[in-house]
């Protein structure tokens, strides 16, 4: 791993520039961090809740646990960054992002507006800004947009013009679905891929609201993290810019959900759990019908970023973490 001449000269500390991120203990945070710890730089990991730090790290890392969305509380996060991680986000209730209104508004495009704002006249060579967006942002806009992804789009234009004037130089990245054992927590996620492999554990089938020809691209957590430092490292080339950020395949969801039915069967030595069409419920909305476009190969022309985490395996190990903590919670009974 590496980053760019030009991010590790801007800092004027001895010990390397100071990289925050933002939503540090979420998801993709620690899969972020653990790629950013083989780094000659130092790590500012800002959550509400602890964030993991790897256990030989060649990154200073130190965490600053607060909440985001209090006045002033994001400017003293981002205070004498050379470069920001934006990942923190609001997904809403049980329901992820079906459920996103007011306090996801706050969070979704509030903090964009609060870190424009906290590096406004700085005295210091604008900041880079590598910002986690969705590919449900991209697109021809020819069918209607969950609340998440339209709080995205307002959040990236905040970064787009603050970047025209110079405040900061960001990077939007448009990730596609999300998926995989994260590094450090080992957590699954909250993700589809995970929901359905914990019913399959539980022997109750998978369901879905169409006939399962609507693909989605998965893409894994690792590789997901791997393409945030590449951006840090290809920040020239990329700022001003949205790039999407996924494996390049589309899937059927009856094929990989019928794949994750049989990875539970071997794992557990029981039959697949059926895959089946159920109605739609009521808060179903036309995303759920609608394959997103996705095409990753401007960002890998840019910056050689290519995904190795292949889906197969990726399942493969997702259900054994999910066996495994099964397992685990079992004997602590």
């Amino acid at each position: 791993m590496k980053l760019a001449a030009e991010l590790l000269n801007q800092s004027q500390d001895t010990r390397g520039p100071l990289i925050v991120v933002l939503g540090a203990s979420g998801f993709l945070g620690p899969a972020v961090i653990d790629r950013l710890a083989g780094l000659p730089v130092r790590v500012r990991a800002v959550a509400r809740g602890a964030s993991p730090v790897p256990p030989r790290s060649v990154a200073g890392i130190e965490g600053c646990r607060t909440d985001l969305a209090r006045p002033g509380a994001l400017a003293a996060a981002v205070e004498g960054a050379d470069a920001v991680v934006h990942l923190a986000a609001h997904a809403g209730g049980d329901r992820s992002w079906r459920a996103a209104g007011e306090d996801s508004e706050r969070v979704n495009v509030g903090l964009m507006r609060d870190l424009v704002t906290a590096f406004e006249g700085r005295d210091a060579p604008a900041p880079a800004v590598v910002f986690a967006s969705t590919v449900q942002a991209g697109g021809s806009g020819d069918h209607p947009r969950a609340a998440y992804a339209r709080q995205k789009i307002a959040a990236e234009e905040l970064l787009r013009e603050a970047t025209a004037r110079g405040t900061v130089r960001g990077v939007v990245l448009r990730l596609s679905t999300v998926y995989g054992r994260a590094p450090l927590t080992g957590s699954p996620g909250r993700g589809v891929l995970a929901a359905m492999a914990r019913r399959a554990l539980d022997g109750a089938p998978l369901t879905m609201w169409h006939d399962g020809t609507v693909e989605r691209d998965f893409l894994h957590v690792r590789d997901a993290a791997r393409a945030f430092v590449t951006a840090l490292d290809h920040l020239p080339h990329l700022q001003g810019g949205d790039w999407s950020v996924g494996s390049g395949n589309r899937v059927r969801l009856g094929d990989v959900f019928r794949s994750l039915a049989d990875a539970v069967a071997e794992r557990t030595g029981r039959p697949p759990v059926p895959v089946l069409s159920v109605e739609p419920p009521d808060f179903a909305e036309a995303g759920d019908f609608h394959t997103p476009e996705c095409d990753p190969a401007a960002f890998g022309a840019v910056t050689g970023w290519t995904p190795s985490v292949p889906l197969h395996e990726g399942l493969d190990e997702l259900v054994a973490a999910l066996v495994a903590a099964e397992a685990s919670t079992s004997r602590e009974r």
